[in-house]
C-alpha cells in the first residue's frame, strides 16, 4: 500500500474520494444524523490531523482511509 499525501490530490478529487469513502462505508454517528458534508468535512478534518491516512492498494487498485496505528503497523510489517 502507498500512502497519498493530502497535497498531492485537486480540491476536486480530494473531495471524490473523501465521499465515496463516506458513502461506502456507511459511518454511524450514533444518535447524532450528519449531512454527506458533515462526513466529509469531519473525515478531511481528521486526514489533516494526521489522524487517519489515505492509501492506494495496487494490487486492487482501490483507495482507502485507515488509522495512523493501522499504517504504522502495515508499515512495521512491511519491513
Amino acid at each position: 500500500m502507498i500512502a497519498i499525501p493530502i497535497h498531492e490530490l485537486s480540491a476536486e478529487a480530494l473531495q471524490g474520494v473523501l465521499e465515496e469513502f463516506v458513502n461506502r462505508e456507511g459511518t454511524d454517528y450514533g444518535e447524532l444524523e450528519l449531512s454527506l458534508s458533515q462526513k466529509t468535512t469531519l473525515l478531511k478534518d481528521q486526514w489533516q490531523r494526521g489522524e487517519v491516512v489515505l492509501v492506494f492498494d495496487p494490487e486492487s487498485e482501490t483507495t482507502t482511509f485507515i488509522g495512523r496505528d493501522d499504517w504504522r503497523q502495515l508499515q512495521t510489517q512491511a519491513q
